[in-house]
Order: structure tokens, then sequence, then C-alpha cells
């Protein structure tokens, strides 16, 4: 009995410790919220030149296809190649979901810099039609930079080699083709066999 009081002392007490901590922050995770609230916007909007007010200007940021974007201009450039004139897609549609609060560094009383991570999911829609759910996992560093706000500095996305509906698409056009080929060796093989027939009479 004993046990389970302290047990669950320690739950409490580290549950408000928890509270205590972001309550202590809370100004700069509200402000951390509604930036990345503030990109779901721009993008799901297609307001992508929007976009830069909330990366900072030495930013290092890899896309989903393993693109190296390091300059603010380069995140309006990047959209509008692949939504723009001429472009593969016609749409995408983001949810990025944290895992937990930001983790924040330098000054306790006045933190410098923090990391968050989490999933989300990247709907893209295509120039043929169909759509493409992407899964996706995140890794963001984040910096209070010299006019007091937090900006995105280095962001690093990606998605599971194996879980994807590009790889299920390739995976079902290897089966198709395999069977196709499968078709093909019997074909041969009953035409080769009537040749060899024919010739023996």
């Amino acid at each position: 009995m004993l046990r389970q009081l302290l047990v669950i002392f320690l739950l409490i007490a580290s549950g408000s410790i928890f509270a205590a901590d972001e309550e202590k922050h809370h100004a700069i995770h509200q402000e951390l919220r509604n930036l990345l609230q503030g990109i779901e916007t721009a993008i799901n909007t297609e307001k992508y030149g929007d976009l830069k007010q909330y990366f900072s200007e030495k930013l290092r940021v890899t896309t989903i296809n393993q693109q190296l974007i390091s300059t603010p201009d380069g995140i309006d450039a990047y959209f509008k190649d692949w939504f723009g004139k001429g472009g593969y897609l016609i749409k995408l549609d983001i949810k990025l979901n944290p895992d937990s609060l930001t983790q924040l560094y330098g000054d306790p009383a006045n933190p410098s810099w923090g990391l968050v991570y989490g999933g989300g999911i990247e709907n893209y829609q295509l120039t043929d039609g169909r759509y493409l759910p992407m899964k996706t996992r995140w890794t963001a560093t984040v910096v209070k930079e010299a006019d007091g706000k937090w900006r995105i500095l280095a962001l690093h996305i990606g998605t599971n080699f194996y879980d994807n509906p590009i790889f299920a698409a390739v995976k079902d056009s290897t089966k198709y083709y395999a069977a196709g080929g499968m078709g093909v060796g019997l074909l041969l093989g009953a035409l080769l066999m009537f040749f060899w027939k024919r010739k023996k009479r």
C-alpha cells in the first residue's frame, strides 16, 4: 500500500513539474504553436510566399524528396517548381503534429533555441487526378532571433520507404510485370514446343 501511494505521489509530482514548465514558458510554446499553424495554413491555402516569415535567413531545410533549401526565397521557388505551371502536382494539404512540447535550451529563464519533432500527413494531388497520402516524420530546430521572434533554423522531413503510396504503386507494378513476364515465358515455351514437334514430323 505504501509503495502504491509513493508511485501515485511521484506521478502527481512529475505531472506538476511538467505543467509548471509549460506554464513557465507558455508564451514561447504558444508562439511556436502559432508558427506551426501558420505553416500549415500557408501551404493548404497555396500562399507559399507567406512561408519564409517562419524561417531563419540561415535556414537549412531538407524536403520530403531530400532536396535542400538554404535561402528563404528558395522555399517559394520549391513550391512553384512542383505546383506551378507545368509542375507535377496540383495541390498539397498538410497536417503536422508534434510528439510533445518543444525542448527548450539555453538560459533556463530565457531559452534561445529548441528542438521539436513529430509526424505528419502530406496529401498530394497529382496532375493526373490521383491522390497520394504520405505519412512523414519531421525534426526541427527553432531559434529565437535578434527581433525576439522564434523561427525555424533547420527542418528535415522524411517518409517511411516501405510504407508510402509510391512504394506500394511500384510494388504493384512489379507484380504486374512479373505476372506478365511469366505469361510471356509460358507462351514462348508453348510456341517452341509446337515448332519442335512440327520439326520432328
